[in-house]
């Protein structure tokens, strides 16, 4: 295929078959780093925007602004150096370092609302955002609230569903802005209504309740005091799960070292928590993990021993409990 854009590439993302132990269920990775920018987000970045051109929302040359804490960021600056737009992203310090070199390298313009020593702050971002937007007269994606944002899943929703058919069983996403799991599932589930859909958000996140507290896992889950926004349809979900940033991060390295798949440190503890349901479901379960993003930008903090030392993030335990869930 010969193409004149490179959003044109965005899509028909590969499925990879994990060794579960026992052979009774089957794990697919739909694995999103093979689009563009390396992400699943790169699909609604670019809904989003053709949402906003085709409502008028947008004119040439114009001004988009986001909250983001790197892999839409890294989206709509691709797709602003494509069509001529000036982009800003409003970031803390919950984004790696090298989003924020891409970000950087399609020519974006970096705001961080944290300081030195800051971590995440999503609500100042999103204050940030939004008064950029009012003062400059620039448009604000608002991924949290902005409905192109799930509805730039549904391409991926149809791949699976042309690969698989209806024999998907589960479905496991992490929950952030809720966009990839509930636009992918949203469209899913009126094609198999018996599908089951499972959200995984790190501890410490309030998406699914429970108490806030600091973690290490980026652009997932809620802390609290921030918004959840109106993209997480509570409807949809069967269950809400949680998993702790050493569980996340083990899987990750696991993979890396012993599959030689590098991917995500969110996508590491969905796929933990679609592991821990392979070990218990019937023979021809099938299980869809949605990967969103590769490993490539996480080489400083989650495949960093010095790094995970530091945050007393490594753990022995998951890792023998790895080694017993997959062959």
């Amino acid at each position: 295929m010969i193409t004149t854009r490179i959003s044109d590439l965005i899509g028909r993302t590969p499925l990879l078959e994990l060794p579960v132990a026992g052979g009774g269920a089957t794990v697919l990775l739909k694995l999103e780093q093979f689009n563009p920018t390396g992400t699943a987000k790169i699909r609604m970045a670019r809904n989003m925007v053709d949402e906003a051109e085709e409502a008028g929302l947008l004119a040439p040359g114009g001004w988009l602004v986001e909250s983001t804490s790197g892999n839409t960021g890294l989206g709509l600056a691709l797709i602003a150096a494509e069509r001529g737009y000036k982009f800003t992203a409003v970031v803390d310090n919950h984004s790696s370092a090298d989003k924020l070199r891409g970000m950087r390298a399609y020519g974006a313009d970096i705001l961080n609302v944290a300081g030195d020593e800051g971590g995440l702050a999503t609500a100042e971002r999103d204050t940030t955002a939004e008064r950029l937007a009012a003062e400059h007269g620039a448009y604000w994606t608002a991924q949290h609230r902005n409905q192109g944002n799930p509805d730039g899943y549904r391409p991926l929703a149809r791949e699976l569903h042309d690969d698989l058919g209806d024999s998907i069983d589960f479905l496991y996403g992490a929950v952030g802005t809720g966009g990839s799991l509930c636009g992918t599932g949203r469209l899913l589930r009126e094609r198999i209504p018996d599908l089951k859909i499972i959200g995984v958000e790190p501890v410490g996140s309030v998406v699914f309740g429970g108490e806030g507290a600091p973690y290490h896992q980026s652009g997932t889950g809620t802390p609290e005091g921030s918004e959840i926004g109106d993209v997480v349809d509570y409807a949809l979900f069967d269950q809400g799960i949680k998993v702790r940033d050493a569980e996340a991060f083990e899987t990750c390295r696991y993979l890396a070292r012993n599959f030689g798949l590098l991917i995500g440190g969110s996508a590491g503890g969905v796929v933990y928590k679609a592991l821990e349901r392979a070990r218990t479901a019937p023979a021809g379960t099938t299980i869809v993990v949605l990967v969103c993003d590769g490993g490539d930008k996480y080489l400083d903090t989650v495949f960093d021993d010095d790094w995970m030392a530091a945050h007393g993030l490594f753990d022995e335990q998951v890792v023998r409990r790895l080694a017993t869930m997959l062959r």
